[in-house]
């Protein structure tokens, strides 16, 4: 599909109001949209409205088009895209409101990273769970190596559009893509959310390593059989082993376990040193995805008999409050076993 084939939405609506949502808003206005954004709290709505600022993305100005709405029908009325930005635990609720007001044609790109926690589905589940099935073929999902605050400042960042019907993923990626954000279309939607969801479990295992003071042998270590385990479950679900290698599962992987901005390095990083994740949890006001997906994917492994020897002891560092050492100490006994065979066993 030549761009010149692509038409521009003629609106857009994006349901969440934090970094990531924020992010995505501001680049889609910058390329002339017509950008609502929706969002609860009333200080963020004004503050997007009146200064053009936004907490959440310190020092960036925003682009003056983009107008805030605390009325989430108001945002989603009309929009010829629906962009879902909302954590992943969320998703279902808000979707469920606005499904009656979304436009018979809108597509719908869901950005949220995560499991969800009651259902163990994967966001695209709960899209089609929530969402009548004419319009589960308009649906994408969004992924890959991304701080927000970078692709707001205008950094290059390159990205993933999954979606099962390769005419909307290629519309979304023109919609989508700029000088600065560059974006690949993806037929592997299991495969691209699970890398988004599940990387985001080994990045607070990176951080935590750091905080003990492991050193970089073992970082490189976890980083790879973090792969291993990604990919291993990504296979049982049916997804693509090859996505794993690519943007949403090594790229997405390395950026958030090594990255300053990312949130659940920044969790682990505090366990590491000691602070209890009640704590941490209370002190953050934005969502670190793995703490909740930690314990989906140990349910998930369970569920469909796969190892996950790294996630499953995050699982218990966070929800069981097992001491980080331990953890560390059975995961270096474990059977001895051949590298190669990842893909059927840890």
């Amino acid at each position: 599909m030549p761009p010149s084939e692509v038409h521009p939405p003629k609106s857009v609506a994006v349901v969440g109001a934090g970094s990531w949502g924020t992010a995505l808003a501001h680049l889609l206005a910058s390329k002339g949209y017509e950008v609502r954004i929706w969002g609860r709290d009333a200080d963020v709505v004004e503050s997007l409205n009146r200064r053009h600022t936004t907490k959440y993305l310190p020092g960036v100005n925003i682009h003056p088009s983009l107008r805030a709405t605390g009325e989430l029908t108001e945002a989603v009325r009309g929009a010829s895209m629906v962009v879902g930005a909302v954590p992943s635990q969320f998703t279902r609720n808000v979707f469920e409101q606005v499904r009656d007001h979304l436009s018979h044609d809108a597509i719908v790109v869901i950005a949220s990273k995560g499991i969800e926690t009651t259902t163990l589905m994967t966001m695209s589940e709960v899209m089609q769970d929530v969402l009548p099935f004419e319009r589960h073929g308009r649906l994408c999902f969004i992924s890959g190596p991304s701080f927000a605050l970078e692709v707001a400042r205008g950094f290059p960042t390159v990205v993933t559009v999954a979606g099962e019907n390769p005419r909307i993923a290629r519309t979304v990626q023109h919609w989508f893509h700029a000088p600065s954000f560059r974006v690949y279309t993806s037929y592997d939607v299991v495969g691209v959310e699970l890398g988004g969801a599940l990387k985001n479990v080994i990045a607070i295992a990176a951080g935590a390593l750091e905080g003990i003071g492991a050193g970089n042998n073992i970082q490189a270590a976890l980083i790879t059989r973090g792969i291993a385990e990604m990919t291993r479950l990504g296979i049982k679900r049916g997804a693509n082993p090859l996505t794993f290698a690519g943007l949403t599962g090594m790229g997405d992987l390395i950026l958030t376990c090594t990255g300053q901005l990312s949130r659940n390095r920044s969790v682990g990083l505090r366990l590491g040193r000691g602070d209890k994740i009640d704590g941490i949890l209370k002190g953050m006001d934005q969502v670190a995805e793995g703490v909740e997906t930690s314990r989906s994917a140990y349910m998930l492994a369970q569920k469909e008999s796969v190892e996950l020897p790294i996630m499953e002891q995050v699982y218990r560092v966070l929800h069981e409050g097992k001491e980080i050492r331990q953890a560390i100490q059975d995961i270096m006994a474990r059977e001895l076993k051949a590298e190669l065979d990842y893909l059927t066993s840890g």
